[in-house]
């Protein structure tokens, strides 16, 4: 919990700095541009990737396949999409990483560790 207070407060204002220092550095009108820029195809490439993930999703699931990776991967699709929607370069920087499957590959392990931990403490059941 207090990290995510933590993350609440933080990452806010380590966006706002950046976004001083890039409009007085690059200017307005290229910052604003960049922002634009990243949102738009941001929420194209989430749409895409999306989609992709929705349809393995949807073929594991139809032949009886446990989801695993492909309920992961649509999770950080997800997660990549939102971070590219809001404004700020660290927020974009990170949603870029979660829409590409190689990123995804190298934490994949640490959620599937997270999850196995809350299944084993009895915080998820699977029924």
């Amino acid at each position: 919990m207090k990290w995510i207070i933590l993350a609440f407060v933080l990452v806010p204002t380590a966006e706002l700095g950046l976004l001083i220092y890039s409009g007085k550095t690059i200017g307005l009108l290229p910052t604003i541009a960049i922002i634009l820029v990243t949102g738009l195809g941001g929420a194209y490439l989430a749409k895409r990737q999306g989609m992709k993930a929705w349809t393995e999703l949807r073929t594991r699931m139809a032949v009886m396949e446990t989801p695993g990776d492909a309920l992961i991967d649509s999770f950080c699709i997800l997660l990549g999409g939102i971070l590219l929607i809001l404004p700020g370069f660290i927020t974009d920087i990170v949603g870029f990483l979660l829409l590409f499957k190689g990123p995804r590959n190298l934490i994949r392990p640490f959620i599937q560790k997270w999850i196995y931990n809350k299944m084993k403490n009895g915080q998820i059941v699977i029924r």
